[in-house]
Parts: structure tokens; C-alpha cells; sequence
């Protein structure tokens, strides 16, 4: 059985059991099951689905790529993402859930006024597109590779296709189809990883004891780096970034939060929080166990590793001497990512567009709203299909940090918005609030320009914390000649 009939075999059953889930996920659904799930999900399954949520198909193909160049220095990052999360838990569910929030940016309007909500709504608007493009066009380049330019179909069509798919099966239900899929996804994802690990060492012949031994003793396998504060594996580096990157990446992303938000109170959204954090290190750790294998393979069998390291669990999955089920697992585990972050995406970014920027839920109700949604999440699926195809020859970094990299630059600002608005009581000129949220990106690439030309210093993904202080001070001198009066904001977290 050749390659590509291999690959278009294992999506179509995938696509097949997709469809299942969103149709019985789906029945009965209105506008609210669409934008918040009817508050009915059980927590439980939503810390599962959350597992998944957090794993796109750039995380399936760039994690373990990056073990040959940076070890499992992630995994300092991971470490922060936990803290993030109690962080998220304790202090942004309560306040969303005391507010009933539909899109988490309503409390920029509460706090700050209309012009700081846009503000938030339009640069979430920006991150989640760019972010998700980035995602899913490594995901397209991968099954370009295996099955479209083998067929000789162009890189276009397998765009379109794939867009058509998750538009098809996200249209109807929302966030509540987008929990459940990410469900399976999460089982899909987990069981590829290990039975991949386990192929690979039955291929090298490796018992389980030299399987821990080979990992343990493999320089990929360092994860502390404490030796170089200018690096940007260094740890404190690392580890501060995750916890400000899941805050401002989860915690104050309308995509992720959505799920959250679907839990009945927020109590089950803390608990959803904490467990979904906690599993997410050892997920992860697969992963990066599973690039160390792939680097074993490859010296093992004298395969020069590729020009770009996102291609290596790809070429190890089907190389000759591997069995046929590891490249089922590598596409099935590609797709699960794939279908269920991209899914995600169109429904967060069609929620996000539809209440925060049409506002069309005060305007509009019942079919008339209906049309609208439909027809954002329409043009959502029009514009990232058009983003991915326009990245296609941009990207040569491993795209995990390229995705970072974007979130920094477009998360600063919200995270500054946030932090500055809980901290603080006084009101602001919300007017020219969108000109600080312009200039902190501006700033920040300058001053990153600037530390790596005069003094070495390479930034990495602190960049995110650079970038909300320069908008918490922006903030703060917007506040100068502003006073509380009947006209400022006065609702506080």
C-alpha cells in the first residue's frame, strides 16, 4: 500500500469518527451551545479535552524535532505553564464567571471603556489567526509532502480541502462540538506517542531497560540549563515566560477560556484548570522522550537528519524499515492535532468577531444572530485558509518558537491590559488606549533589536513580559489628568 493511499485512508476514517462525535455533540444546539456550551460541560472532560487543546499539530511535529538543538529545555517553560494555571485558576476564572461573561474581553469594556475592548478583541482577532495559521500550516506542508505532491495536487487545494472539513464539522455545535472532539483528540494524541515510542524501540530492538538507559544517558535528554543567563534555554528565562505565556496564551485567550467558561460553575472550571496543567508536563515529556528516540533512530541507521527539524518524526514514521502502524500513528496523532486546534480556533475567532467587534449579539437574536454566526465563521475559514497559504514559504525556524514568538508580540498587550486593569483603580484616556497596544509591540521589537546587537543578550520567549510592561507603563501615563468622575470606568476585578 503506498504512502499517500496510507495517509488519505487513515483521515478519512478519522474525518468518519469526527463526524459522529460533532453530530451527537451537536443536537439540539442554538447560539448559546455555539458561543458558551449552555455552561453544562463536565469538568471532568473538559481537563481531558484540555490536554488536547493545548497540543496542535505544531506541538505533534515541532516538540519532538527540537530535542536535537535544545534538548528538553521545553520543558523549563512547561514547568511555568503550571504556575500559570493556578494563577488562571484563582484569580481569572472567578472573576469571568462572577461577571457571566460571553467573551472574556467584555471586562476590558467594563474596566476601561469601548475603545480598550476593541482594542483586546481586535489583537486576540490578530494572535489566534496568525497563531493557528502558523499551526495548521505545518500540518498542510506535512501532508503536502506525503500525499498531495505525490498525486501532483498543489498546495492550494490541500488547503482548501482541509479548511472545508473542520468548517464542516464545527459549523453547527461550537465550543460544545470543540469539547468533545478535543476529547478524542486528546486519546488520539496520547496513544500515537506511546505506540510510536514502543514501535521504535521494538525496531532497535531495545527492551525497556535500554529504552531508559538510551533516553537517560543521550545528551538530548538535558533539562536544566542554569549555565548561560544570555541563552535563551536559560531557566529563569524559561520558566518566567511560561508562567506569563499560559496566562496571557490560555487565560486571557477567548479560544481557550471558552471551553473553561463552559463548566456550570467555577469551582469545576478550577478544578478543570489545575488537572488539565498538571497533565499537560507529562504529555509533553512524551514528546520529548519520543525526540530522543527519533535522534537514536536516525544514528542508528545512518539517516542524515533533515534540513528542518519539524521533518524528522515524519521521516523516522515512514521510513522503509519501520512497520506501516507507525505511520498510521504518526498521521492519526497529525490530523487529531490538527482538525481539533484549527476547529478551535474558527469557533473562538467567530465568537470573539461576532460579539466583541459586530456586537451582534445586542443587536440581533434567534435566526437573524444565527445568520451572522454562520456567516463570521464562514469568512474566519476563508481567511485562515488564505493565511496558511501565504505562510507557506515564509517559516524556517521550528514552528513552536515561531508561534511563541508571534504570541509574544500580540499577547503583550492584552496581558498588559489585564494586569494593569486588576491592579489598579484609576481610569484611563480609553481613547488612546489601541496607540499604547500599537506602540508596546513597536518598543519591544526594538529594544530585543537592540540587547542583541549591544550586549549579546538573545531574547527569548520573555519577550511577552516585555512587551506588557511596556503597555502597564503606557497605561500608567494614560492616566495622567484622568480622574474618577461619573464619566470614568469604576468596575474593578
Amino acid at each position: 500500500m503506498s504512502q499517500p493511499v496510507i495517509v488519505i485512508i487513515t483521515i478519512a476514517a478519522y474525518f468518519v469518527l469526527l463526524m459522529i462525535v460533532s453530530y451527537f455533540a451537536s443536537r439540539g444546539s442554538d447560539n448559546s451551545t455555539f458561543f458558551t456550551g449552555n455552561r453544562r460541560a463536565p469538568w471532568p472532560i473538559v481537563a481531558f479535552a484540555m490536554i488536547g487543546a493545548a497540543i496542535s499539530g505544531v506541538t505533534f511535529i515541532s516538540v519532538p524535532g527540537m530535542v536535537a538543538a535544545k534538548g528538553y529545555s521545553y520543558l523549563q517553560m512547561v514547568l511555568g505553564f503550571i504556575v500559570g494555571y493556578f494563577a488562571i485558576a484563582f484569580v481569572l476564572v472567578p472573576m469571568f464567571y462572577r461577571r457571566n461573561l460571553i467573551s472574556i474581553y467584555g471586562y476590558l469594556e467594563q474596566r476601561f471603556g469601548t475603545s480598550s475592548y476593541r482594542s483586546g478583541a481586535w489583537l486576540f482577532f490578530v494572535s489566534k489567526m496568525l497563531g493557528s495559521a502558523v499551526r495548521f500550516f505545518v500540518v498542510c506542508a506535512v501532508l503536502q509532502l506525503l500525499v498531495f505532491d505525490p498525486l501532483h495536487i498543489p498546495f492550494t487545494f490541500n488547503v482548501i480541502v482541509t479548511i472545508a472539513l473542520i468548517w464542516l464539522y464545527t459549523v453547527q455545535g461550537g465550543v460544545k462540538t470543540v469539547i468533545w472532539t478535543d476529547t478524542l483528540k486528546s486519546f488520539c494524541l496520547i496513544m500515537s506517542v506511546i505506540l510510536c515510542i514502543y514501535f521504535i524501540s521494538q525496531n532497535l530492538e531495545f527492551s525497556f531497560s535500554d529504552l531508559t538507559t538510551a533516553i537517560a544517558s543521550h545528551p538530548t535528554s538535558q533539562m536544566f540549563f542554569f549555565d548561560d543567563p544570555k541563552a535563551a534555554t536559560y531557566f529563569w528565562k524559561q520558566f518566567l515566560a511560561g508562567v506569563f505565556m499560559a496566562i496571557a496564551i490560555n487565560g486571557l485567550d477567548q479560544d481557550m477560556m471558552q471551553r473553561n467558561l463552559a463548566c456550570s460553575d467555577s469551582r469545576k472550571s478550577q478544578k478543570n484548570m489545575i488537572v488539565s496543567g498538571i497533565l499537560q508536563f507529562f504529555v509533553i515529556a512524551l514528546f520529548l522522550l519520543l525526540g530522543t528516540m527519533l535522534v537514536i533512530f536516525l544514528d542508528r541507521t545512518g539517516t542524515p537528519m533533515p534540513a528542518k527539524s519539524d521533518e524528522t518524526f515524519g521521516l523516522v514514521a515512514f521510513h522503509p524499515s519501520m512497520p506501516v502502524i507507525v505511520g498510521i500513528l504518526f498521521v492519526l496523532g497529525l490530523v487529531a492535532a490538527a482538525y481539533s486546534a484549527a476547529g478551535s480556533a474558527l469557533t473562538s475567532l467567530t465568537t470573539s468577531y461576532t460579539v466583541d467587534i459586530l456586537q451582534a449579539h445586542k443587536t440581533k437574536e434567534g435566526d437573524a444572530l444565527t445568520r451572522t454566526r454562520k456567516g463570521v465563521h464562514l469568512a474566519m475559514s476563508v481567511i485562515m485558509g488564505l493565511v496558511i497559504i501565504a505562510f507557506y514559504y515564509l517559516s524556517e525556524e521550528d514552528a513552536i518558537s515561531a508561534v511563541y514568538t508571534l504570541a509574544s508580540y500580540t499577547y503583550g498587550p492584552i496581558l498588559g491590559l489585564f494586569v494593569f486593569g486588576m491592579a489598579h483603580k484609576r481610569p484611563v484616556h480609553d481613547r488612546l488606549v489601541p496607540l499604547v497596544c500599537v506602540l508596546a509591540p513597536g518598543l519591544s521589537w526594538v529594544l530585543q533589536w537592540g540587547l542583541h546587537r549591544l550586549f549579546g543578550y538573545e531574547t527569548g520567549f520573555e519577550l511577552l513580559l516585555i512587551n506588557a510592561a511596556i503597555t502597564y507603563i503606557g497605561l500608567w501615563l494614560l492616566c495622567i489628568g484622568k480622574h474618577n468622575d461619573t464619566t470614568a470606568a469604576k468596575v474593578t476585578a
